[in-house]
């Protein structure tokens, strides 16, 4: 059986600032567990398994066996079930708060964190598997157990036409399927096996024009693999880093995801690598292209991305024709269609518009097509500028300075996050051209215990995680939800330890040398979303981390422990203040460092905003709540800067109000996350429901998307379409429903009319579970626009935050 260790690190290779808090490592004991164990484990993976078309998120279930054998905690609470809204009563509520907390605090890890399934994206687990292949590290890394249960992850999120998603709610794309597709193969699987699968989803890539249509991060995985060539590429030259600072599309200006992907993948790009070439990969060049690999015309193939298949094209002609509406059962008809009437104001169909059809549906495999200036730019890089550098002898001597260059900011990162890196793609990368530059170095060698540390394990196999977790995040947010219930006297001990992994998550230190010349903005003070050791400095992680800290510290110390040094809550105010853009919005880890314009230059056809580090609602409402909650215990430090800062950052917020009075959410879905942000940063402000008509207009946009039923229900498309849509079948989704709520509370709904919030609590009452927990439902974290991501802590954080304000707020005061 499988079991979670936490905080711990014995092997030689691993580096830490803090004994590993934080750290969450699945590892395989074939001695564990009872033959009774054993089965409910092949139980939960049987059921995910026979409904994985129509659930698709796994219920992070080994995790909550393994801790309901280790915190075993017996409740003689009832479970209600409340029929009308005269049975929300305090009473019932309090009794549905008490089993809520009852069973958070036996999921919580002894280092104080809440572990769980940060997954989501499909592209992840196939960068590991290809690299660990191509560096002959596969089967030594890897235990055999581990692979079968990633062969058991792909197997479970293939969709019901073979095809793979972006992320496993999504349609099938290139992207997906491909690398899906060849990790399966990488991991020992035939082209025959599995009753079918395989077949079907190769046959998914041939109808769709073959591997050659895969978008461009799919080209550079399989150009390494040897799959691809590399002059199926477009450019990605390292002697970008040779640039001055001073140019607007200099690397350092650019968000730091996108530079620390982007420079690991120049150095391949540049070193042109190639793996061995072993029976697999000449099999794979056979499998994966519709004509012969030697006949692929590769420079055609630089700007192709995910051709439809003819079938496709008929059933969105036939859906169009017929005008059939959004619950026809033809899924991905339906999907292609809806975008052409949404996008291009298309109705009806036609032979004489086939290429306007064929443009719009082939778009729907890529959220960010190329423009025109694109086109233009990579075919001069690739005909003119590419030659040069390579065949001309001053041009190859620049090549090996940047490359040199490129591999001292790949150590720099590495050494900087303990070599678990910024996030799994560069983590990877990263690992990749170490390899290249040294196949016995220490730095190959440091990178390989980290792997382990994005890697989680649930009832649909094991995935490769987004990050090395969300500990401090989830943690941040469950103190907030936890206190805000009143209840706190009775979580003592929950607490407690939760203090304690916030105080040892902060970052201490800022990274040596001149930040400037590593382009990395001041860390001390700060908090990561993950980690410690991880070290990445986050706005609203640092602004979540300080209000949990506040909020702890006014509470009885033989209770919750010893406050945070005073010191450490300057600093970290210093680190916010020091993140403020000049147009008062905050980004994410660093300042917005260059201009909008530079995202026509995005080369990920898959997702949107990448280039630069935009600012955010979430990120600034985050700020000015934390700074409100300092001022109001530290009224004089920095006076004059944190109310300035303030003011400017509700400026933004109001500023950056959609006219209909929602707010965009980029880091959840969608507009109910993106509004519980915004009218909880302009109420921080000091601005208020009757003097502030953006708060009327936002509590407005969030009434007229409750469903009749009660509740909030709302979809991923939502991000990805930018307009809001309900789940299907108009069903509420308990995290969407805690985020409305905690925003309508807030705003003083109960004193215009609470039924809202009293049914929306009665969706919350009625959804929790026997056991005290509640239930995963559909994805609710996004980024960049179109990438789902679990978090699976919502689940627990939100309902209890919500009925814990309603509580407070609404029973207590009526």
């Amino acid at each position: 059986m499988w079991k979670l260790k936490v905080a711990e690190g014995d092997d030689p290779w691993l580096r830490t600032l803090n004994g590993h808090v934080g750290r969450q490592v699945w590892e395989f004991d074939p001695h564990l567990g009872t033959q009774e164990e054993r089965s409910l484990v092949d139980e939960a993976r049987r059921s995910f398994s026979d409904r994985r078309f129509q659930i698709k998120h796994s219920s992070d279930l080994l995790m909550r066996m393994q801790f309901a054998r280790e915190n075993p905690h017996v409740t003689n609470l009832p479970e209600i079930k409340v029929q009308d809204l005269e049975q929300v009563t305090e009473e019932v509520v309090t009794n549905a708060l008490r089993r809520g907390l009852n069973f958070y605090s036996t999921i919580q890890a002894h280092d104080g964190h809440w572990p769980g399934d940060y997954g989501g994206p499909m592209f992840l687990l196939p960068g590991l598997v290809i690299t660990l292949y191509v560096t002959g590290a596969l089967n030594v890394v890897l235990l055999m157990e581990h692979q079968r249960e990633m062969c058991r992850y792909l197997y479970n999120h293939q969709n019901e036409d073979g095809g793979w998603g972006l992320h496993i709610e999504g349609p099938s794309t290139m992207f997906g399927t491909v690398l899906s597709y060849v990790t399966l193969r990488l991991l020992g699987e035939g082209a025959y096996d599995a009753q079918g699968a395989m077949e079907k989803g190769r046959k998914w890539i041939l109808d769709h024009g073959g591997a050659n249509a895969i978008t461009s991060w799919g080209k550079m995985w399989l150009s390494a693999l040897g799959a691809y060539e590399w002059s199926g590429n477009n450019p990605l030259p390292p002697e970008v880093w040779l640039c001055p600072y001073i140019v607007p599309v200099h690397p350092g200006r650019m968000w730091c995801h996108c530079r620390m992907v982007y420079l690991p993948m120049s150095y391949l790009y540049g070193k042109r690598f190639v793996g061995p070439i072993t029976p697999t990969i000449i099999s794979l060049r056979k499998e994966l292209y519709v004509v012969p690999y030697h006949e692929v015309d590769w420079n055609q193939a630089r700007n192709q991305c995910a051709k439809v298949s003819p079938v496709e094209l008929r059933i969105a002609l036939i859906l169009i024709n017929g005008n059939l509406g959004p619950n026809s059962p033809y899924e991905k008809g339906q999907s292609i269609v809806y975008n052409l009437q949404l996008n291009c104001g298309f109705c009806g169909g036609s032979i004489v518009i086939f290429p306007k059809i064929l443009n719009q549906v082939n778009q729907q495999y890529l959220y960010y097509p190329h423009p025109l200036v694109q086109d233009v730019l990579w075919a001069s890089l690739h005909k003119v500028v590419e030659p040069i550098l390579v065949h001309w002898p001053p041009g190859s001597k620049l090549r090996q300075k940047a490359l040199h260059t490129v591999m001292q900011h790949v150590h720099y990162e590495d050494e900087n996050t303990r070599y678990i890196c910024i996030g799994p793609v560069n983590k990877v990368l990263n690992m990749l051209c170490c390899w290249i530059e040294d196949p016995n170095s220490e730095a190959f060698k440091l990178h390989i215990p980290r792997i382990f540390d994005y890697l989680w394990i649930a009832e649909d196999g094991m995935k490769m995680q987004g990050y090395n977790g969300s500990q401090l995040w989830d943690t941040s947010f469950a103190v907030q939800a936890i206190i805000s219930t009143n209840l706190g006297k009775e979580c003592g001990p929950t607490l407690r330890k939760a203090h304690e992994f916030i105080k040892n998550s902060q970052v201490l230190e800022d990274c040596p040398g001149d930040l400037n010349f590593w382009y990395r903005h001041i860390s001390k003070g700060a908090w990561p979303f993950s980690t410690a050791d991880h070290g990445w400095p986050i706005s609203d992680c640092t602004a979540e981390g300080l209000k949990a800290a506040l909020l702890l510290s006014k509470l009885p110390s033989e209770t919750v422990g010893e406050p945070l040094d005073v010191e450490k809550l300057f600093d970290a105010v210093n680190v916010i203040l020091s993140l403020q853009n000049a147009d008062g919005g905050f980004a994410t880890y660093e300042l917005t460092r260059s201009c909008r314009w530079l995202e026509l230059i995005n080369p990920a056809e898959t997702f949107g905003d990448i280039v630069i580090d935009y600012p955010y609602v979430e990120c600034t409402s985050a700020a000015i709540q934390a700074l409100t909650s300092f001022k109001k215990l530290y009224p004089e430090h920095r006076r004059h800067e944190i109310e300035n800062c303030i003011s400017k950052a509700a400026k933004f917020i109001k500023d950056t109000q959609a006219p209909d009075g929602s707010w965009y959410g980029s880091w959840g879905v969608c507009f109910t996350y993106g509004g519980w942000f915004g009218i909880k940063g302009l109420i921080a402000s000091g601005k208020t429901y009757s003097n502030c008509p953006c708060i009327r207009k936002a509590c407005d946009y969030l009434l007229s998307k409750e469903l009749a039923s009660g509740g909030w229900g709302e979809s991923y498309l939502s991000c990805q379409n930018k307009a809001y849509s309900n789940l299907p079948g108009d069903k509420p989704h308990i995290v969407n429903t805690a985020w409305a709520m905690l925003a309508l509370i807030d705003a003083g709904q109960a004193e215009r009319d609470p039924n809202p919030l009293h049914r929306a609590a009665m969706i919350l009452l009625n959804s929790q579970m026997k056991s005290g927990d509640f239930p995963q439902e559909e994805i609710m974290g996004v980024f960049n626009k179109n990438c789902m991501i679990s978090y699976s802590a919502y689940r627990n954080i939100f309902p209890i935050w919500a009925l814990g304000e309603y509580r407070s707020q609404i029973l207590d005061s009526s």
